[in-house]
């Protein structure tokens, strides 16, 4: 069941186009990474999917709802946390989640309390005081123990800590595991590629990919280290090889997956003596594809 999904979603401030016909659709019990550069489109996006933009044409639903026009509606099953918060200096962190929750109805105390503990949150301080971790911590718990369908995150983890980064992870696999959906924006492209199902890359308002990490990882390449007895002498010159180092019969290089079967038969010919197949990661998979967008295309 599709529970968000965007059409030649286009957004244009005078003759900047900010969004330039994006295509995004985000399946129940499904984690969405959504990626790119500061000032790709990504909060451009996530604006007009809360209803804080209107989009200048395509369309966007949630639920099946127009984001625009049922907005206050769709904000009763939807959890937000943005990548910067801002507070009341003079409420306490405690005051703050309170308030969050109370505008949902009923608080969850024991769900709240969880949370606090989980992520070493102190809330009698007041917000004035707090670091930028502890305000986004604010955010996380607030949006976290409330009872939602849909939770947008826009560099949910900016400020924390490497040990809250996995608590925060731990929580959102736990929300996945009981059916709610997630659109996580994010730059730690280690955070998303262990979270998430599906991925977009967004780049000047244009969606260059999107689909699955296995779906989209047969474009990019696998990483070899192999030692063999006797000398590859064939293998600069075979198809799908890049960035080859030799080093006496040790060779390091790239290979297009597409053609792992040819060269190892080649390599095995040879005798291999040691091999270390480094399979690619999300990181080799965004750069190769934001740099090949520079180039005039994704590759």
């Amino acid at each position: 069941m599709t529970i968000l999904k965007t059409t030649g979603l286009t957004k244009k401030f005078g003759t900047f186009t900010a969004l330039d016909g994006v295509n995004i659709e985000v399946d129940e019990g499904e984690i969405y990474g959504f990626i790119g550069p500061n000032g790709a489109g990504k909060s451009t996006t996530i604006r007009i999917l809360l209803g804080m933009l209107k989009a200048t044409s395509g369309k966007a639903t949630i639920f099946g709802k127009d984001v625009w026009t049922d907005a206050v509606d769709l904000h009763q099953r939807i959890a937000y946390v943005p990548g910067d918060v801002n507070l009341w200096p003079n409420l306490t962190g405690g005051e703050v989640i309170d308030l969050f929750l109370k505008l949902r109805g009923p608080i969850d105390v024991a769900r709240r309390d969880e949370l606090i503990e989980d992520f070493q949150f102190d809330p009698t301080k007041k917000c004035g005081s707090y670091s930028k971790g502890n305000r986004q911590k604010i955010a996380l718990i607030s949006a976290l123990a409330a009872d939602v369908d849909l939770y947008i995150l826009d560099e949910p983890t900016s400020g924390l800590d490497p040990l809250m980064e996995r608590v925060f992870q731990d929580y959102v696999i736990d929300a996945k595991n009981n059916g709610k959906s997630i659109l996580l924006s994010s730059h730690i492209l280690s955070e998303v590629e262990r979270l998430c199902d599906k991925v977009g890359i967004i780049r000047e308002g244009q969606l260059i990919e999107s689909g699955t990490l296995d779906d989209m990882r047969h474009l990019t390449r696998t990483n070899l280290h192999i030692e063999t007895k006797e000398p590859l002498s064939e293998l600069a010159r075979m198809k799908g090889i890049h960035n080859l180092v030799v080093k006496n019969t040790i060779y390091d290089f790239q290979i297009d997956t597409e053609q792992m079967d040819a060269i190892m038969k080649y390599v095995s010919q040879h005798g291999i003596v040691n091999m270390v197949s480094t399979p690619p990661t999300l990181e080799d998979l965004f750069m190769r594809h934001y740099e090949g967008a520079e180039k005039g295309g994704a590759s």
